[in-house]
């Protein structure tokens, strides 16, 4: 059985105008344990609506959407989510942006103060700053707030956010597509090295080909097929592992061409 599985997904969408707005029908999508997969695909096709999916903050018309076996009904711990703008609190520090999350769950208003909220409070500092060490952060770093940070810095905070609360799938919105190029590359080397040291499943939603291709080792493409008038995935191709030159270019003509130029009826 795959790790996520959506069996039959339908979702549509009222119009002002009246009438629905179908953004998926009958899509089914399969995602092993341990996978890092890309998602590309055209303005409106239904990325970001997938990602919401296995997210559990918006639910199918019909279809099931399961992790591990079990409907995905919510938000919670083990999905991780960093979106494109930077989710941060403006009026906690750094350190105290990552331990928020860790430190509400723990406790109950009951529980504070006592020595065990002492310890536990004590252990969540020390994994917060660790977690920020593994990013790229220092100590000091944790002590500034949110407007001292630049926009890769911020983004490392909210990676961060994410990963202290040890989620088994990290799903990630455009999450460097507001960075610079060179800010850029090096989240991208980032969030590689982490997948591969952690084995955490990940869902990568893109409009960059090549990044899209560099990070995961399978991409879908989400295209529109106009005849149905819907989205459906049109392709779904496994990155092989250190791909030469040559195959890099296959698969990005292959990627750029189905993007860009075909419709969903040509590429399945």
């Amino acid at each position: 059985m795959a790790f996520i599985s959506l069996k039959n997904i339908n979702v549509a969408y009222p119009m002002k105008e009246g009438g629905l707005h179908t953004v998926f029908s009958n899509l089914n999508v399969e995602i092993d344990r341990g996978e890092f997969v890309s998602i590309i695909g055209e303005t409106g096709c239904g990325k970001s609506t997938l990602l919401r999916l296995l997210l559990g903050s918006e639910h199918p018309k019909s279809g099931t959407v399961l992790v591990d076996g079990k409907p995905v009904k919510h938000p919670c711990r083990d999905r991780g989510y960093v979106p494109q703008k930077y989710s941060l609190f403006p009026d906690k520090t750094v350190i105290g942006n990552v331990v928020f999350g860790p430190i509400a769950e723990s406790f109950s208003f009951l529980k504070l103060f006592t020595p065990d909220w002492w310890k536990r409070r004590h252990d969540i500092y020390e994994e917060a700053m660790d977690t920020l060490r593994r990013v790229g952060l220092t100590e000091r770093d944790s002590r500034k707030y949110p407007d001292q940070l630049s926009g890769g810095m911020q983004q490392r905070v909210a990676i961060a956010q994410s990963l202290v609360m040890h989620p088994g799938i990290l799903l990630m919105d455009e999450s460097f597509s507001a960075l610079d190029p060179n800010t850029r590359k090096g989240m991208q080397q980032l969030i590689r090295s982490i997948w591969l040291e952690s084995g955490t499943t990940v869902v990568f939603v893109t409009h960059n080909l090549a990044e899209a291709v560099s990070l995961g080792n399978r991409v879908l493409l989400i295209a529109k097929d106009h005849e149905a008038d819907c989205s459906k995935i049109g392709l779904d191709m496994t990155i092989p592992d250190n791909p030469n030159t040559d195959e890099l270019e296959r698969i990005m003509h292959h990627l750029e061409g189905g993007t860009l130029h075909e419709s969903v009826s040509n590429l399945v």
